[in-house]
């Protein structure tokens, strides 16, 4: 038996076959190769953005005492140097991005591998292998779309980056520019944004929440997505346990610690957005679109216990007014649909709509009665609010309600924490109030603002009523009036007569009868004892006697824009229009005694390397040069508004606040349309002010004494604590005649002792009038008295 042996393969045949394969793959790379340095690395960008990198800090506006009470900018980031990150933070990022971020060139090909294989089994895009130098150009260069083109060039960059920056260059800018949710880039942003902490003050399970965002920001947010948050917390926790970088304690600890995240992603301070916009206008107009990246830093004059309190005290009273007033009726109605569902959509929809106002919050009737009212938030809580927490809206649960008012099921309304010793602490229905006030307060001396309140809620309406709003003055704009009457040589002593006036001709050719508020005629008055009472006919009658032309040119001295002035004897009671800002000026010339001041609200303006750019030194107080009043009118002026404070209209004030220097006037314009209150006190200037947007009577029992003197009272009480009682000594060139001050040139000068007052004194008192004779007009002695500056702009 013979056996054929079968002839193997040629081994040329196979030879042949291996180096066709590896000339493919030679040809292949070097096709790649080729492409790379034809095709991509010409087009590859310069990294001079990262060579000269200028991140995009917002522009911040903070307080005096240095509390954050506005940001500004698309981008919310803190610049760190890599000096000043905290090892564990870096550590964390390393562990989980880019462990071997120090050992490599740019190009992790053990990583790159171990993502080739993945890609391989899934398809491209299963799987990545970028490191840090890698994710520093794509954020900087290039999008972020799955392409074979793009990674290439981020490779080509990755290596560029790798030549020109150290490792801790490299990992100080990603640390500082990468994206990490909630509108924050950078990681110390992040901890302000999630944890209201500065990054040395995280703990290691939030060092290690953050670290786990770059991944997905969107997905692993902790203050949106609390449980995936928590797993990749997990992953990046085990990583670094893994690494040996945190011990089996600390791990365990790290694991079991509570998250804490705020629920906004920025803490800003003191209710002082008007502030916050005021300062953002001056410095857009300065540096126009670089005020939102180049880290411009403000700092204002305002300090946020006293800004606390003037937004406090206007929320409160505007509230009690309100409340006065009785309950309005829903916000709205909508219809409540079957379906549970559907029904969630329509409350969700509704209540999107209606903003929270700072404690108020809106809220949809679910089911109403007399007894009880069930509602449902926009978080979907349902509340049952009974006894007290009804009060302010029986009669809209009355059987008798109007349709208007009644709450009935779909009514939206607004809920309230309840007040007072029966509400137990649950809930009210309450309303957002539709009226409007405004508060200011500012420095006597250098015009620095203290303390500004432009409206009830800037989020509900952000017009500055403090700056823009132009409103009749009242009875406010009568010290102004009485001191035109001192400069030109009366007394507070001076007789006025309080009786009916009619004047034929002076409206509109129709005979004018002006009014005393409380219809209330008291024959002959001092001008002190008429200004203390807001008496109406005795300061037209005044004003004639000083005649418009003069008394009109003389408001100028205080900064009063006279085109909005009239020129005729309603200027007496208050018909031109002011700005709560102007009067706060005004005011201030008689509280610091007779200096034009002008009113400013940023201290300092600084950049993002800390260079001063802007810094404001208020002029050294008092300089004659910035005299608009004689010393000793402002001296005269001042004794008779506290007189106000005393016993006239504003004698809440000084019997509240228990000091002597307090000083100011009360202003309610005709319907009370308007309610002011303009005062002073421990060298503050403070105005208040209420009425509606679109002008109509605040009520026939309000005046400024109920609207707007309780808001400067509240806000004064806690402001003069660090301020002691001003006495202001005696100017020379006044004595005392007839129980009052008076200039010395015009002591015992008949015609300054009266007004419409018919004399009875005979010749045997020579310094009287002959029974019957008219008083007479004095002359304009303004020139007598000391030199006057130009007046207040």
């Amino acid at each position: 038996m013979t056996t054929s042996v079968r002839p193997s393969r040629p081994p040329r045949r196979q030879g042949g076959f291996i180096f066709f394969i590896l000339a493919a793959i030679v040809v292949f790379i070097v096709g790649v190769v080729l492409y790379v340095f034809t095709a991509i690395v010409p087009k590859v960008p310069p990294i001079d953005a990262v060579l000269d990198y200028k991140p995009k800090i917002p522009l911040r506006i903070y307080t005096a005492d240095n509390v954050l009470i506005g940001e500004f900018g698309e981008e919310h980031r803190d610049f760190v140097p890599i000096a000043q990150i905290p090892p564990m933070m870096k550590n964390a990022v390393l562990a989980i991005e880019d462990a071997r971020f120090y050992e490599h060139g740019g190009i992790d090909w053990m990583g790159a591998a171990r993502a080739v294989g993945s890609n391989l089994r899934s398809g491209f895009g299963a799987g990545g292998a970028s490191t840090i130098t890698m994710q520093v150009a794509r954020n900087f260069f290039l999008s972020k779309e799955k392409k074979l083109s793009r990674k290439i060039n981020e490779i080509a960059l990755a290596y560029k980056i790798e030549d020109a920056l150290t490792k801790d260059q490299i990992l100080e800018l990603y640390m500082n520019q990468i994206y990490l949710g909630q509108r924050s880039y950078g990681f110390a942003s992040a901890a302000r944004a999630y944890f209201g902490k500065d990054l040395d003050k995280l703990s290691v399970a939030e060092t290690a929440m953050l670290a786990g965002l770059p991944q997905n920001p969107a997905r692993n947010n902790p203050a949106v997505n609390p449980k995936r948050a928590k797993q990749r917390q997990e992953q990046v926790l085990r990583r670094l346990h893994d690494l040996r970088q945190i011990d089996d304690a600390q791990y365990a600890q790290a694991l079991k610690e509570p998250m804490r995240v705020h629920s906004r992603p920025q803490e800003i301070g003191a209710h002082a957005e008007y502030v916050a916009e005021l300062a953002r206008q001056a410095v857009y107009a300065q540096f126009k679109e670089e005020a939102y990246t180049r880290g411009i830093r403000v700092t204002t004059t305002i300090r946020e216990a006293d800004q606390k309190s003037a937004y406090e005290s206007v929320r409160r009273n505007v509230l009690a007014y309100d409340a006065r007033h009785g309950y309005r009726g829903p916000e709205a109605r909508i219809d409540l649909p079957v379906d549970a569902e559907e029904r969630e959509e329509a409350i969700v929809d509704a209540l999107q709509k209606r903003p929270s106002s700072d404690g108020l919050e809106p809220a949809v009737v679910l089911e109403a009665s007399s007894k009880r009212v069930k509602v449902e938030t926009i978080d979907g809580d349902t509340l049952d609010i009974t006894g007290a927490g009804l009060k302010f809206v029986a009669n809209a649960l009355s059987e008798k309600a109007r349709d208007a008012v009644r709450l009935t099921p779909g009514a939206v309304v607004r809920i309230s924490k309840a007040s007072g010793k029966d509400s137990k602490d649950g809930w009210a229905i309450s309303q957002v109030p539709q009226v409007a006030a405004a508060f200011v307060a500012i420095d006597a001396d250098s015009g620095a603002y203290q303390a500004l309140v432009g409206g009830f809620d800037y989020n509900l309406q952000k017009f500055n009523h403090v700056t823009q709003a132009w409103r009749q003055p009242g009875s406010a704009i009568k010290p102004f009036v009485y001191s035109a009457a001192v400069q030109k040589g009366y007394s507070p002593g001076t007789l006025i007569l309080d009786e009916a006036l009619d004047m034929p001709g002076e409206n509109a050719g129709a005979t004018w009868s002006p009014q005393n508020d409380d219809n209330v005629f008291d024959g002959p008055i001092t001008m002190r004892y008429s200004l203390a009472h807001s008496k109406n006919v005795p300061t037209v009658r005044l004003l004639r006697a000083l005649e418009v032309p003069y008394t009109h040119d003389f408001l100028g001295r205080f900064g009063f824009d006279l085109a909005r002035h009239p020129k005729n004897l309603t200027l007496a009671l208050g018909t031109g229009a002011v700005t709560p800002l102007q009067m706060a000026g005004a005011y201030a010339v008689f509280a610091n005694g007779g200096y034009a001041v002008k009113p400013y609200l940023i201290s300092k303006i600084v950049d993002g390397d800390g260079t001063v750019i802007q810094e404001t030194r208020p002029a050294a107080p008092r300089q004659e040069a910035a005299r608009v009043l004689d010393a000793r009118n402002a001296f005269i002026t001042d004794s008779m508004l506290r007189d106000v404070t005393r016993y006239g209209t504003g004698a809440a004030a000084t019997k509240r606040l228990g000091r002597p220097d307090i000083a100011g006037k009360t202003g309610t314009t005709s319907d009370a349309i308007d309610g002011w209150f303009a005062g002073y006190g421990g060298n503050i200037v403070a105005v208040a002010w209420m009425g509606y947007d679109e002008p109509r009577s605040l009520g026939g029992r309000e005046f400024g004494a109920t609207l707007a003197l309780p808001i400067w009272l509240d806000y004064m009480q806690v402001a003069l604590a660090k301020h002691p009682a001003q006495e202001r000594p005696q100017p020379d060139g006044i004595v005392r005649e007839n129980d009052d001050w008076v200039f010395a040139e015009f002591a015992e000068l008949p015609q300054f002792r009266g007004i419409d007052v018919t004399p009875v004194e005979t010749e045997e008192d020579p310094d009287g009038l002959s029974e019957g004779e008219e008083v007479m007009e004095p002359e304009p002695a303004a020139e007598n008295a000391h030199p006057l500056a130009d007046p207040m702009r």
